[in-house]
C-alpha cells in the first residue's frame, strides 16, 4: 500500500505533469492527431483477436450453421452480409482482414509516433528556451550561488530527460494504455463473468506501480545530481589543463571523476534494480490471471453462451493484454526520471527574475554617484561585506579602488556597476536612488571592463558590436579598435573582422583579449566606466598599449577602475583606500602618501618588490 510520502510524490508528479501538458497547448491539432493515430493502433489489437472466432470455422470447412463450432445465430448482421457463415467465405475473409489490420494498425502507429514526437520536441525546445532566457534574467546573487556546470547539466541532460517523459514515455502512455483498454473492453464483451480476474488484480498492480514510482523517482534526482557534478568536474578540469598538467594533478582529477561517475552508476543500477524486480512481477501476476482464465473457461458455466470460436478469440485477447502491460510497467522509470528533471527545471523557472520596472533614467547619465552610509551582506552571508560606505563621485571624476585583497573592491564595483541590487537610500545616481531606476536603463550608462576578459566564438565583429551594440557600422567598430590599439593585430588576422575566435578567445594573447574589451567598451560610449585593472599581469609592451587606450577612453566620463598595480592610478583625480569592508583613506596620490597611512604601507611593499 502507497505511503503517505507516496501519495505527496505521486501529487507532485501529477502536478508537475500538469504544468508540462500547458506546453502542448500550442501544438493541440498535432496532438490530436496523435491521439487519433493511437486510437486506430489500439482498436487493430482487439480486431486481431476478434479473427481468431473464425479460425475454427475455418479448418472445419464446413457451412458455420452446420459444424456447431460458431452458429449462424451468433453471427451480427454485417457477417452475414459478408457471408461469414459459409467456411469458403471464411478463407477468404480471413487473409484480406489480416492485412487490412495491419495496414491500418502501421497508419495508426505512424501518426500517433510522429505527431506525438514532433509535440514533444517543440514542448522541450520551448522548455529549453524559456530556461535559458530565465537565468538569463535570473539575479546575480542567484547565479553566483549556483555552479554553472550545474546549469549547463540541467539545460542539457535534465531537459533530455523530460524529453523522454514527452515523447517515449507519453507515446508507450497512450499507445499501450489504449490497446490495455480496448483488449479489456473486448473481453468484458465477450464474458465478463470471467474478467472480473483482471479487475480483481488492478489494486495490487496498482500499488506494485506506485512503490515503484517513489524508487524511480528518489534514484532520478540522485542521478541528476551526479550529472551536475560530472559535467561540473569534467569542465574544471578541462579548462584548467594546464594547471592540471603542470602540477601533476591529472591522476587526481581522473580519481575525482571516477568518484562522481562511480556514484552516478550505482544511482543508475539501483533504478535498474527496481524497474526488473516491479516488471516480472506484474508479468507474473498478469500471466496468473491468464492461467486463471484458462481453468475457469473450461467450465461451462462460467463459460456461459461463449462457443469455441468466441473462447479462443476471448483467450486471444486476454493474452495480448500481457504485451502492454508490461511496456507500460517498465515505462513508469522513464516518467519519473522525466518527472524529476521537470521538477528541477521549474525550480529554476520559479526563481524570481531581477526586476523590469522602475523610474526611467535621464540618458545620458551625468555619472554622478553618492554612497550615504552604504552595507551590503551577500544573500546568505551571516556578516556585512561593506560596512558604512559614504562617498561622493563627482561627474566626469576618475577614482581609483585600492587595498588588500577581500577588502571589498569588487563587492563595491559590483553595486555601482548595478549587478547586485543596492540597500535602499545608500546608493544614488545623479541623485536618484539606484534601487528605483530601470535595470535596462542604468546598465545602458555602464561600460564595465573587467580584467578576466569575456569573449565569445563568434566574429570579432560580433564580439565587439554585441548586444545593444548589435548593428554598428563597419566603420564604428574599426574606430573603436583604432581607440583600443586593437587594430593592427585585427587588421593581420585571415579574415579580419570576420574571424571567427575560438572559445573565450584562447587564440590571443591576454593584451588582446583586453584591447578587444577595451574597444567595445569605446563601441558602447556610455558615460560611466567600470574597470577592473586591464593591465594586471601584462607584458610591457601590452601594458603600454593598453595605458594608452585608456587615456582615450577615460576622457570625458567618470570612472571607476580597481587597481592591482598602485603604479598605473598614480594620475588619478582620487583614490579610494579599502580595508576590510571600508574606506579607510581617500585622496590624491600625493596626499595619501604623505599621510603616511595604509596606502603609502602597500605602496612601499610594491616599491620593493
Amino acid at each position: 500500500m502507497p505511503t503517505q510520502d507516496n501519495a505527496l510524490q505521486t501529487s507532485g508528479g501529477l502536478q508537475t505533469y500538469g504544468r508540462l501538458l500547458r506546453y502542448v497547448r500550442p501544438h493541440w491539432p498535432a496532438f490530436l492527431v496523435s491521439m487519433f493515430g493511437f486510437v486506430l493502433y489500439a482498436a487493430t489489437q482487439s480486431a486481431f483477436a476478434g479473427l481468431m472466432q473464425y479460425l475454427p470455422a475455418a479448418f472445419d470447412g464446413s457451412p458455420l450453421g452446420n459444424t456447431g463450432i460458431l452458429s449462424s445465430s451468433t453471427l451480427s448482421n454485417w457477417e452475414k452480409r459478408f457471408g461469414l457463415n459459409q467456411a469458403e467465405n471464411v478463407h477468404l475473409f480471413l487473409p484480406l482482414a489480416l492485412v487490412a489490420i495491419v495496414s491500418v494498425r502501421g497508419i495508426g502507429s505512424y501518426l500517433g509516433s510522429y505527431y506525438i514526437t514532433y509535440v514533444a520536441r517543440h514542448v522541450v525546445n520551448q522548455l529549453r528556451l524559456d530556461v535559458f532566457a530565465h537565468i538569463n534574467n535570473l539575479p546575480a546573487a542567484y547565479l553566483a550561488q549556483r555552479n554553472s556546470a550545474e546549469l549547463i547539466s540541467l539545460i542539457t541532460f535534465n531537459i533530455e530527460q523530460v524529453a523522454a517523459a514527452a515523447s517515449t514515455a507519453i507515446k508507450v502512455i497512450v499507445r499501450e494504455g489504449l490497446t490495455v483498454i480496448a483488449l479489456l473492453s473486448y473481453i468484458f464483451y465477450l464474458n465478463w463473468k470471467l474478467s472480473l480476474l483482471f479487475v480483481v488484480l488492478a489494486p495490487i498492480i496498482g500499488g506494485i506501480i506506485s512503490l515503484a514510482s517513489s524508487q524511480f523517482k528518489k534514484y532520478s534526482r540522485r542521478i541528476q545530481d551526479s550529472m551536475g557534478g560530472i559535467t561540473r568536474v569534467a569542465a574544471e578540469a578541462i579548462r584548467g589543463f594546464p594547471v592540471v598538467r603542470g602540477y601533476g594533478g591529472t591522476a587526481s582529477e581522473n580519481a575525482r571523476f571516477e568518484e562522481r561517475s562511480r556514484y552516478a552508476l550505482s544511482q543508475d543500477l539501483k533504478l535498474a534494480r527496481v524497474n526488473e524486480i516491479s516488471t516480472p512481477i506484474i508479468q507474473w501476476l498478469t500471466y496468473t490471471a491468464l492461467a486463471g482464465l484458462f481453468w475457469f473457461g473450461l467450465d461451462p458455466a462460467l463459460r456461459g453462451s461463449m462457443d469455441s470460436g468466441q473462447f479462443l478469440a476471448y483467450i486471444t485477447a486476454a493474452s495480448l493484454v500481457a504485451k502492454p502491460l508490461r511496456q507500460l510497467t517498465q515505462v513508469n522509470a522513464r516518467i519519473q526520471r522525466g518527472i524529476a528533471a521537470a521538477e528541477s527545471v521549474f525550480e529554476v523557472l520559479d526563481q524570481s527574475t531581477e526586476s523590469t520596472s522602475g523610474r526611467p533614467l535621464n540618458e545620458p547619465s551625468q555619472g554622478a554617484y553618492t554612497l550615504c552610509d552604504l552595507h551590503f551582506r551577500y544573500p546568505g552571508t551571516a556578516e556585512d561585506t561593506l560596512h558604512g560606505i559614504s562617498l561622493d563621485i563627482t561627474s566626469g571624476e576618475t577614482l581609483a579602488l585600492v587595498g588588500r585583497s577581500g577588502s571589498g573592491k569588487t563587492t563595491l564595483v559590483n553595486l555601482l556597476a548595478a549587478q547586485y541590487p543596492p540597500p535602499a537610500d545608500s546608493l544614488f545616481l545623479d541623485g536618484v536612488p539606484m534601487e528605483s531606476l530601470r535595470l535596462s536603463e542604468l546598465r545602458r550608462q555602464i561600460a564595465f571592463v573587467s580584467q578576466h576578459t569575456t569573449l565569445f566564438a563568434a566574429s570579432v565583429r560580433e564580439n565587439i558590436a554585441y548586444g545593444d551594440l548589435e548593428g554598428a557600422s563597419d566603420e564604428a567598430i574599426t574606430e573603436a579598435l583604432s581607440q583600443a590599439n586593437a587594430l593592427d593585430f585585427v587588421s593581420r588576422l585571415p579574415a579580419g573582422l570576420d574571424t571567427v575566435l575560438r572559445e573565450e578567445g584562447d587564440d590571443f594573447s591576454g593584451g588582446q583579449r583586453q584591447r578587444l574589451a577595451l574597444a567595445r567598451a569605446f563601441l558602447k560610449n556610455a558615460p560611466i566606466l567600470i574597470l577592473d585593472e586591464a593591465t594586471s599581469a601584462q607584458d610591457a609592451e601590452s601594458e603600454g598599449l593598453i595605458q594608452q587606450a585608456l587615456q582615450r577612453i577615460l576622457t570625458g566620463r567618470t570612472a571607476i577602475i580597481i587597481a592591482h598595480r598602485l603604479s598605473t592610478v598614480e594620475q588619478v583625480d582620487r583614490i579610494a583606500v579599502m580595508d576590510q569592508g571600508s574606506v579607510v583613506e581617500l585622496g590624491s596620490h600625493k596626499e595619501l602618501l604623505a599621510k603616511q597611512g595604509l596606502y603609502a604601507q602597500l605602496h612601499q611593499q610594491q616599491l620593493q618588490a
